[in-house]
């Protein structure tokens, strides 16, 4: 069956076009122009991405993206024309994997598009890992589930990914721009603050004391790494 995409826009000749490009590609594409129609086909239909609009009538783009992280990991493209920093970080932080600013060439959009559903693809494989236990923490892939102290963690489907990833390679430094192209899955385009934000949630959600880390470090003008076991505590 082909992968649904729902695309999310309140500019006619925008969904338009990516819905010509998308639908090219094989997928079955739906849409909405405001985000009460996002919200109420995202229930019906299920699909396997959205893509996400910020500035949507009635209800916006954040709105909606905090909606749906309420109920819902379905990996989530934003799409802004806004360039302010402030804005971008918001839809990171309320949920969102990753974003496009207007004006998008339509070959980057693809890209993405192809690396969000080839991730989601691969969360099968990630699925069959064993499970990690370090300190405290203990990474269960198979049931999608974190518990800090024996307490659960809720983690959007990225923050897990990027978890399980950093704990399978533990003791080794990533960049930033290695931790896009593993875990977005696509080339880097010049933004690693992507990558900061996720990192900063996840540690607000495993980490004791989020400014003090003891899971996952930051090493200075590198990168990030998870501690191995007998370096926690």
């Amino acid at each position: 069956m082909a992968e649904k995409i729902l695309v999310v826009d309140d500019e006619e000749n925008i969904l338009e076009l990516v819905r010509y490009n998308l639908e090219k590609e094989g997928y079955e594409v739906h849409l909405a122009r405001d985000g009460a129609e996002a919200l109420q086909v995202a229930q019906r239909e299920k699909p396997d991405l959205i893509i996400l609009d910020l500035m949507l009538p009635a209800v916006d783009g954040l709105e909606v993206c905090r909606t749906l992280r309420q109920k819902s990991n379905v990996p989530i493209l934003m799409l802004t024309a806004k360039r302010e920093e402030t804005d971008r970080v918001i839809g990171l932080e309320l949920g969102a994997d990753d974003y496009l600013t207007k004006p998008f060439s339509l070959r980057e959009l693809m890209a993405r598009v192809r690396a969000v559903l080839r991730r989601t693809h691969g969360y099968e494989e990630l699925a069959r890992s064993q499970v990690i236990t370090v300190g405290g923490l203990t990474i269960d892939p198979e049931r999608h589930e974190v518990l800090v102290g024996g307490r659960t963690a809720e983690l959007t489907l990225k923050e897990f990914e990027l978890l399980s990833f950093l704990a399978r390679h533990p003791g080794r430094v990533f960049t930033r721009e290695e931790l896009l192209e593993r875990l977005w899955d696509y080339e880097f385009f010049g933004d690693t603050r992507t990558v900061d934000v996720h990192i900063r949630h996840l540690r607000e959600k495993i980490e004791t004391n989020p400014s003090s880390p003891v899971y996952i470090k930051t090493v200075r003008g590198v990168g990030y790494k998870f501690e191995e076991p007998e370096q926690c505590g």
